[in-house]
């Protein structure tokens, strides 16, 4: 990046920083959320749900097949593929 360019983007330094910190917090929520022992609490939370009668069983299995792949794709994004925990 130039100079001039520098000095134009100058005053959009903070938008940028600003944008860049909320992609990183995005980022590591979305890791958390498809954390593998999270996955598998919701799947349990899932079943206890279906066995009271809270959703039927076609939102269930919608809902499981969704969990499922999460969790074989291991975990979502951080490549967390083949890591098992205890």
């Amino acid at each position: 990046m130039g100079v001039l360019s520098q000095v134009v983007l100058f005053p959009l330094a903070p938008v940028r920083g600003v944008v860049w910190i909320a992609e990183r917090v995005r980022d590591m929520a979305e890791e958390e959320m498809c954390h593998p022992s999270v996955l598998r609490a919701r799947l349990a939370a899932l079943n206890e749900a279906l066995e009271s009668g809270a959703i039927g069983p076609e939102e269930f299995d919608r809902e499981e097949d969704r969990l499922l792949d999460l969790l074989e794709r291991g975990g979502g994004r951080g490549g967390r593929a083949g890591v098992r925990t205890p």
